[in-house]
């Protein structure tokens, strides 16, 4: 376990015998967050600059880590604070499985705030908030034997977790397997130098093209670089109008179920986002006013309460609760839920009307 591991090991057994009715992780999570079960943190140990806009974090997540281990292709939802306030986004992990340090690799996005400051403004020591991996983005087990993946600017984040994954653990995987990832310039593309070393080493074919000078991925000219394209299994991420065309492509002249598609978009609101109203968190004793449109979550946060939070998508189900009193609409679909004891999730329901819910 090692000496760090087994003095908070101990520390939180004697804490279990003087700090009732406080939870030995209320307090040792003020000596320390790394040791907190209930609000995991993680502090940046190191940093690597990817390309001028993009940054991968290497995060130190602490003996105490409470979210399971990921799966290559997964996302965690990353807390910072900015200006007070914990400001969360999701981002793809890029390390493999079981690494010491956990590494996330944040593009910044023009006008961005928390995407520019994570890859610009975060220095080495920086403690950040954590949420568990989701994502239904991951390789099958066993792993098929043609694989194909399209990519183009960030997509490629989730991508190279497998790539690496494989690489580790299933290098017989990558012969043969093809990655056609797209970006401006060669300058521009993420994980660059590491991808080429990948194509000379274990027969993975990458086929680069640059934007700037080639154009557009379309769905005909990826038929024309990997002509087996509908005999392969195909993962891909990047830009909605690449994923809208390649999906429309797989739909009409391939096999559907053999594509799956990673979206970084957040889910659209409905028109109307109905009266909001306020919220109070029966078990924080936290009262929010949550106006028109405006998350559960994000409303809690606002006031201070420390809520169960993950992809903050509507995805991992991380952050639900149940509904005691009142109504939430789904700011999805519009659809509005009044039945106690409804599970809720918050990130993705807004009040409709004063609420009650169990967090």
């Amino acid at each position: 376990m090692g000496v760090l591991g087994e003095i908070s090991r101990r520390a939180r057994g004697a804490a279990a015998m003087f700090t009732q009715p406080l939870l030995p992780d209320d307090l040792l999570g003020t000596l320390n967050p790394l040791w907190s079960t209930s609000e995991p943190h993680a502090r940046v140990v190191g940093l690597r600059r990817e390309t001028a806009d993009t940054t991968t974090l290497l995060l130190h997540t602490g003996r105490l880590r409470v979210t399971p281990p990921h799966r290559a292709g997964q996302f965690v939802g990353i807390g910072t604070r900015l200006d007070g306030v914990w400001q969360w986004r999701t981002y793809s992990v890029t390390s493999c499985p079981g690494d010491p340090r956990l590494a996330v690799t944040v593009t910044a996005v023009p006008g961005g705030t928390v995407s520019g400051a994570l890859a610009h403004r975060t220095p080495v020591g920086t403690l950040l908030r954590i949420g568990p991996p989701a994502g239904e983005f991951v390789l099958p087990d066993p792993v098929p034997e043609k694989l194909l993946f399209v990519t183009a600017g960030s997509g490629i984040t989730p991508v190279m977790g497998m790539l690496r994954d494989l690489a580790a653990n299933r290098p017989g995987a990558l012969h043969g397997a093809v990655a056609v990832h797209c970006d401006r310039t060669p300058a521009d593309v993420v994980f660059g130098a590491e991808l080429r070393a990948l194509a000379a080493t274990t027969g993975l074919q990458v086929v680069e093209r640059h934007t700037a000078a080639e154009g557009r991925l379309t769905p005909d000219t990826l038929a024309d670089t990997v002509p087996d394209w509908a005999a392969r299994q195909a993962w891909a991420c990047g830009p909605p109008g690449l994923l809208d065309a390649l999906t429309r492509h797989w739909s009409r002249y391939g096999d559907p179920d053999a594509l799956h598609v990673e979206r970084f978009v957040a889910p659209t609101p409905v028109a109307d986002p109905g009266t909001g109203g306020r919220v109070t968190f029966t078990t924080s004793g936290i009262t929010a006013d949550a106006g028109p449109g405006v998350a559960l979550l994000s409303a809690g946060e606002s006031a201070g309460a420390l809520l169960p939070n993950g992809c903050r998508m509507g995805i991992c189900h991380t952050c639900v609760g149940r509904l005691r009193s009142g109504g939430v609409r789904d700011l999805r679909t519009g659809e509005v839920h009044d039945t106690p004891g409804h599970t809720v999730r918050t990130c993705v329901s807004g009040a409709a009307g004063d609420v009650e819910i169990e967090l």
